[in-house]
């Protein structure tokens, strides 16, 4: 498997574009993820220009815009699950500004975590969120057939919410939106809270897998704790998976630069 190697660009914070870009480069990696609040707080004053001109240094720089994650995080007023109708089409609208503005940014994925936007409350069934879920996903559709982007739904454990907390949920989401633009993310940190071993995770859903991240429980990079990423590539290969693998940490204490490297070094050891 010839792996693509991508990384998330909140990890560098407020970090000049020019100088993280130089990092991500020199470290190895040619994929460039996008959190939409690291570009603006406001997507729809975010210009067509302000658009071609951050594609362009990212391109300039040698790395290709993968897409998009965090699609809901820093927002108000938008959720997935609620039964609030209302609510749910705004949502379905912001998603559908968001895949505008990773097609035109040049990417063609969107990660749906964002777990404050998509928990349910105990007045609610888990039945009842999936199908507000669901139809909340189908209002983006068309917007996702328009862009050439697909969303990948990203399950998570159980210590960031209690919605889409296995990969067979992802699944039977994926099953009622019934579009090949909406198809399954799989996440290391949040694999690990499964009962399933990561390995058979990856093996059960490499049909409809486009995304995946890697990093570790501890919310350091791959290689940084205790899970062991040498049969998870072993793995990827196996079922020929040919997306991205994108570095997604939440600890960010040792600095941009060190957790690119070291992130970097830790997944090509695990292939040697």
């Amino acid at each position: 498997m010839t792996v693509k190697y991508g990384i998330c660009n909140e990890t560098f914070g407020d970090m000049d574009l020019s100088e993280a870009l130089q990092i991500a480069k020199a470290a190895g990696y040619t994929g460039w993820e996008v959190a939409p609040f690291m570009l603006t707080d406001d997507v729809d004053s975010f210009t067509t220009e302000q658009r071609k001109a951050y594609r362009d240094e990212v391109t300039n720089a040698g790395l290709q815009i993968i897409g998009l994650h965090w699609l809901l995080a820093k927002t108000e007023g938008f959720h997935l699950t609620t039964l609030d109708e209302a609510v749910r089409d705004e949502t379905s609208k912001y998603l559908s500004k968001l895949a505008k503005l990773c097609g035109d940014l040049g990417g063609d994925v969107m990660v749906l975590g964002s777990p404050q936007q998509r928990n349910f409350p105990s007045s609610q069934t888990p039945e009842e969120a999936m199908a507000s879920a669901a139809d909340c996903l189908r209002g983006v559709v068309p917007t996702l057939q328009e862009q050439g982007v697909r969303i990948a739904i990203e399950p998570l454990g159980r210590g960031e919410g209690n919605f889409l907390n296995t990969a067979a949920e992802g699944r039977e989401l994926m099953r009622m939106v019934d579009s090949e633009h909406v198809q399954l993310h799989l996440d290391v940190k949040a694999m690990s809270d499964e009962p399933t071993e990561i390995t058979q995770i990856i093996r059960d859903n490499a049909d409809a897998m486009i995304h995946f991240h890697a990093n570790d429980p501890n919310l350091k990079g791959p290689g940084m704790g205790d899970v062991d990423f040498v049969p998870i590539f072993k793995t990827l290969s196996e079922v020929g998976y040919d997306g991205w693998v994108s570095v997604e940490v939440f600890d960010y204490a040792m600095g941009a630069e060190a957790i690119a490297n070291e992130s970097m070094r830790n997944m090509l050891q695990a292939q040697k």
